[in-house]
Order: C-alpha cells, then sequence, then structure tokens
C-alpha cells in the first residue's frame, strides 16, 4: 500500500510541478485564472475532506477496538462528508462551464484576460478531475468496507482493509490540502 502511495504522489507531484512551471511562464494568466475560483467553495470542500480525515480515523479505531456500530457510523459520515465534497465540486464545473471557462480549445470566456487563462484552466480541470476521481475511488472502497463490517468480517485481530483504506483516503485528503491554497489561494 505505502509504494502504491508513494506511486500516487509522483503523479501528482508532476502536476504541481507542470502548474509551477507554466505559472512561472504565464503570471498574469494565472491570476487572471485564479479570480474565477470561488474561495467559499473550496474552503467548505476542505473542511468537509478534514472532517471525513477524522471520520476515518475514527472508524479505523473502532474497528481496532471491536466496535461495529460506531465503526459504521464513521464509515457513513466519511462517506457523507466525501458526497458533499462532490456535490460542491459539480456546482464549481457546472459555473466554470457556463461561463466557457474550459481546457485548450475549448476555451470560449469572453470576458477578456490573458488568452493563456485556458492553460491555467486545463491544469485545473486535470488536478481537480483527477482528485475527484480519487475521492469517487475513496467513496467505493469505504462502500465496500461498510458492508464487510455490517457483516462482521472485522474485529480487533483484524481490521487491516480498514486500515488500508484509511490510509488512501488521508492521501486523497492531503493532495486536497496543497491543491486548495495552490489553486483558491496563491496569487
Amino acid at each position: 500500500m505505502w509504494l502504491f502511495l508513494a506511486t500516487e504522489i509522483l503523479m501528482f507531484g508532476g502536476l504541481f510541478v507542470g502548474y509551477g512551471l507554466m505559472q512561472s511562464v504565464y503570471p498574469e494568466a494565472w491570476i487572471a485564472g485564479h479570480h474565477h475560483l470561488d474561495r467559499i467553495m473550496g474552503a467548505i470542500n476542505t473542511v468537509f475532506l478534514l472532517c471525513s480525515s477524522f471520520t476515518m480515523v475514527m472508524a479505523v479505531h473502532y474497528a481496532s477496538t471491536n466496535n461495529k456500530g460506531k465503526t459504521i457510523m464513521n464509515l457513513l459520515l466519511t462517506l457523507g462528508f466525501a458526497g458533499g465534497f462532490l456535490v460542491i465540486k459539480y456546482f464549481e464545473y457546472a459555473h466554470k462551464f457556463h461561463d466557457g471557462l474550459l481546457p485548450g480549445r475549448f476555451f470560449s470566456y469572453h470576458g477578456g484576460g490573458p488568452a493563456e487563462q485556458a492553460m491555467f484552466f486545463g491544469f485545473y480541470f486535470c488536478m481537480t478531475g483527477l482528485h475527484g476521481i480519487h475521492v469517487l475511488i475513496g467513496m467505493i472502497l469505504i462502500s465496500w468496507i461498510t458492508l464487510r463490517t455490517m457483516k462482521g468480517e472485522f474485529s480487533s485481530a483484524y481490521y487491516t482493509p480498514v486500515d488500508l483504506v484509511g490510509l488512501y483516503w488521508h492521501l486523497v485528503d492531503l493532495i486536497w490540502i496543497y491543491l486548495f491554497p495552490l489553486l483558491y489561494l496563491v496569487n
């Protein structure tokens, strides 16, 4: 699992490096693109993922102490926070689509600003979209762990799958902790 997580970090690390390089080449476009992002929605998503990380920690803890009910409750809370994250991301994307703030040749925004904003939105959609796919995969894994917990498959003697899904979920949260300031806060 640790090797898999390292490859995920390398993948997102490459995107972060590319983002930083292009930001240094087209700073005006990055500033203009940055102003189209909603900091409030980004901050709410950050709170959702931080809360989901806490509930995942609690689920692993309760799985390790044979508390099936609280394990299930915390896994369901984690799913709820993750779902909330994706709902907000949907509204953010819908707004960008409506305004024509799309990557590459699909960029059709007529509000002015540097043409290279299309490149900013290419990175924005690539990074947040890839992260969103990871959130969706995490939700599938958490649902699978929840069903197995309901069947009584885990105890203090064996809860490794809950722990491993928790590690994956924490990586998803950690990546957002880097994406949020990079995209929404840094000018």
